[in-house]
């Protein structure tokens, strides 16, 4: 697919956390067929790398920086991201919906990427509605 005309990159962001009632070798399983999973996609020019996340992390702002990750309330939390490669949002979400982590309580964001550069004059993902 990698080199379908028409393909583009979507930022897959691995989100939320194991279900409380799954047991530790369950969620290995889940994480060893994940990891053949992506390498086969990867392989297949369907995905590209991506890393998982360190707990640790900080807030920058006007009002100063925060070193107390991670962030957001727990069904918020990002664990990793990589990247889905596919003709469309439908496509990479589809693509997405086949990973062995779903069963034990993750879920994905998937994105497309703007790759034009910001204006305060074109409504954005910044663009308050």
């Amino acid at each position: 697919m990698a080199d379908d005309a028409g393909a583009q990159d979507f930022l897959v962001l691995s989100r939320g956390q194991w279900r409380r009632d799954a047991s530790a070798d369950e969620i290995q399983s889940a994480i060893d067929a994940f990891y053949v999973w992506i390498e086969d996609h990867i392989a297949a020019g369907r995905m590209k790398t991506g890393e998982r996340l360190a707990r640790a992390g900080a807030t920058v702002s006007a009002k100063g920086v925060t070193l107390d990750g991670p962030f957001g309330e727990t069904k918020e939390l990002v664990g990793g991201y990589w990247f889905a490669v596919a003709p469309s949002l439908e496509d990479a979400a589809a693509l997405l919906a086949t990973s062995p982590t779903l069963a034990c309580g993750l879920f994905f964001e998937v994105r497309p990427l703007e790759l034009e550069r910001a204006s305060a004059h074109v409504r954005s993902n910044e663009t308050p509605d």
